[in-house]
């Protein structure tokens, strides 16, 4: 089993890819859409990525708003991203 990555990084890497991927988290929080152990189990999910360095450079590269890739066809937490920006939507 390959070890978890740091929480440190992680948790910035998943706040930096809410924000690229349009979830506003405190709002999210406000709203009961997101619960304090919702958030923390995505960000042990990032921890768990197979590759937090595509992450890393995706969320670098200020190009990556015209490309084609978008943070949700790799990320860990795609899932719970869409569903937070579902239940916004819905209000």
């Amino acid at each position: 089993m390959k070890p978890l990555g740091q929480l440190k990084r992680h948790f910035w890497l998943a706040k930096r890819m809410a924000k690229t991927s349009g979830v506003d988290l405190a709002e999210a929080r406000a709203e009961g859409d997101l619960s304090h152990k919702d958030w923390a189990s995505m960000v042990q999910r990032c921890r768990a990525c197979s590759d937090p360095e595509r992450c890393a450079r995706w969320l670098d590269n200020p190009e990556r708003l015209e490309g084609a890739e978008t943070p949700l066809a790799f990320c860990e937490n795609k899932t719970r991203f869409q569903d937070l920006k579902t239940a916004k939507a819905e209000r």
